[in-house]
């Protein structure tokens, strides 16, 4: 049986994250909007990063919680709750599920609507090349049979090294910046190409 304690242990991960308690709603948004896009997961409201619990009252956090997901996100993401008590403290849980249609999108500071990913245990801001591939999702493009000389070529540059940057793919390749977007994104659509996201760069390498 899945208990706090047991959820507390594994530590903050992609489908896991801790909050000490929710100071901006707009802010959280993206959070909620990362588990969306990604494959969904649990915030837990009144635990420290260390896994200390510190405790809420959780009527307040929730409060902050749905103006996050109605207001804040596009659409308006639904989630479940439930809170835990460890002795006189109570902690908050808020599960969300992966959305079938991406992306939601989380408003920014500068009111723009921004899609976000969660990698690791970090809401990371989505590229135009994965927003490209989810659009790609709702068109269903079958991958063809052959692949012609431009898509080899770029397969080839992509390939040329271990790991391959945006910027190196464009430097080495003749086709226009677009081009490159569009052929990247169905790359990794048709499981071609694998993108890994981080904190401090994205990376294209060839799928064996």
């Amino acid at each position: 049986m899945e208990t706090l304690q047991t959820l507390i242990k594994q530590g903050e991960n992609q489908q896991l994250d801790f909050k000490f308690r929710i100071d901006d709603s707009k802010k959280i948004a993206r959070t909620l909007c990362a588990f969306a896009n990604t494959d969904g997961g649990i915030l837990l409201i009144g635990v420290k990063d260390n896994g200390k619990i510190s405790g809420i009252d959780p009527t307040e956090e929730l409060h902050m919680i749905e103006a996050a997901a109605e207001m804040y996100c596009s659409p308006p993401l639904s989630f479940q709750s439930r809170v835990w008590q460890e002795g006189m403290k109570l902690v908050l849980e808020i599960k969300i599920e992966k959305t079938a249609t991406r992306p939601i999108m989380a408003l920014d500071e500068e009111k723009r609507w921004r899609a976000y990913v969660r990698r690791a245990d970090h809401s990371l801001l989505a590229n135009k090349i994965l927003l490209n591939v989810w659009k790609l999702d709702k068109k269903e493009i079958s991958r063809p049979e052959k692949i012609d000389n431009q898509e080899t070529a770029l397969l080839g540059i992509i390939g040329s090294e271990e790991k391959t940057t945006l910027s190196q793919i464009y430097r080495k390749s003749s086709l226009s910046k677009k081009d490159v977007d569009r052929l990247l994104s169905l790359f990794i659509y048709w499981n071609l190409v694998n993108m890994q996201i981080s904190e401090t760069e994205t990376i294209y390498q060839l799928i064996p």
